[in-house]
């Protein structure tokens, strides 16, 4: 499985980087594959507050619409515009061009509490 080691991950298959004081936020390789063919990705707008546990976005694929559950409690500063022009982006690419938004969380030390890439693989495969 294809997991960056320094990301955090949630049981809801998000990924986050940490850059500083700021998270990157997407999908991880093992949602994208659950889901098919992305066709289409909603996200919120620069300037939103998102809410852990709560829905910021969706991603439609050619079997279903999927909630994508925000991480951590935040401000979104950046968004990927790009995928909304090249959706596919998250099936080819999920931790590189596929990045959903940019958050300046409201305690950093909320990331910490998500899953590194071992718990989260563990989980997965516990699954299956």
């Amino acid at each position: 499985m294809n997991l960056p080691k320094d990301f955090r991950y949630t049981d809801e298959h998000v990924w986050v980087k940490i850059e500083e004081n700021n998270v990157r936020i997407g999908i991880t390789n093992f949602a994208q594959d659950e889901l098919g063919d992305i066709v289409f990705v909603e996200l919120p707008e620069e300037g939103d507050e998102i809410e852990a546990g709560e829905p910021f976005g969706n991603v439609e694929s050619v079997k279903t619409v999927s909630e994508l559950y925000a991480p951590v409690n935040g401000k979104v500063i950046e968004v990927n515009v790009e995928l909304n022009d090249k959706p596919e982006f998250v099936n080819e690419s999920p931790y590189e061009k596929a990045w959903m938004i940019v958050v300046e969380p409201s305690n950093m030390s909320d990331v910490n509490k998500l899953m590194s890439a071992e718990e989260y693989a563990q989980m997965v495969s516990a699954a299956d």
